[in-house]
């Protein structure tokens, strides 16, 4: 068997690690987008108690490694009797590694407004929350965009540690082929896509930066 014909032999199996790989990204993005915004709101500009909860959730799951995160979700936590599917312990441990450094990104943007933009609003008579919603917020996405781009990609990578929990991802999937085979090649191809996957990412989050990104 030539290169090419064990490539077409182990890709389905690969792909449908890619697959698992993509749900656990999309999945993580569509929770951890709204909570790294409001979980900023809360920290720039709410109460102090929140502040404080906030400040130890952005300290102990930014200052901890994903890999621990994922072991203490998905291992430690059956000890005490809370239980979770490999899926929704990855969703989770992603979802709020990721809330956690996108709110300190969030955060730096709300606070790089002009506060004479609050000022402003209110003398019009405009609320709080339709300031933040309709002036602020706008604003900061677009100021945030490069870095929230950089952290999601750096997300496609980290969904490399879903191994560790037994779940056939992409790289589980190339290390149990490699396994079999004693062959290289799969990590060959999961190395290619993670990379056409990266940078996929890259150029699409690279258009929406020039398009929309605030310079300063």
């Amino acid at each position: 068997m030539d290169h090419m014909e064990y490539v077409l032999k182990i890709s389905p199996f690969i792909l449908s690690g890619l697959k698992l790989t993509a749900k656990i990204y999309v999945a993580t993005m569509i929770f951890a987008l709204p909570l790294g915004i409001l979980a900023a709101v809360g920290k720039a500009k709410g109460p102090k108690i929140l502040k404080k909860i906030l400040f130890l959730y952005t300290w102990i799951w930014r200052g901890t490694p994903l890999l621990l995160q994922l072991f203490f979700m998905f291992y430690g936590l059956p000890i005490i009797g809370i239980r979770f599917s490999p899926f929704v312990a990855a969703t989770i441990t992603y979802t709020l590694n990721s809330g956690a450094y996108l709110t300190e990104i969030f955060r730096g943007g709300i606070e790089s407004i002009d506060k004479g933009q609050y000022e402003a609003a209110k003398a019009l008579g405009i609320s709080y929350p339709q300031t933040m919603r309709r002036i602020i917020i706008p604003q900061t996405v677009r100021r945030v965009l490069p870095p929230t781009c950089s952290e999601a990609v750096n997300l496609v990578k980290d969904t490399a540690l879903l191994a560790v929990i037994g779940m056939p991802d992409l790289l589980r999937i190339a290390t149990q082929i490699f396994t079999r085979d004693f062959n290289i090649i799969p990590f060959i191809v999961a190395f290619v896509l993670y990379l056409i996957v990266s940078s996929v990412l890259v150029k699409l989050f690279g258009k929406l930066e020039k398009k929309y990104s605030i310079y300063e």
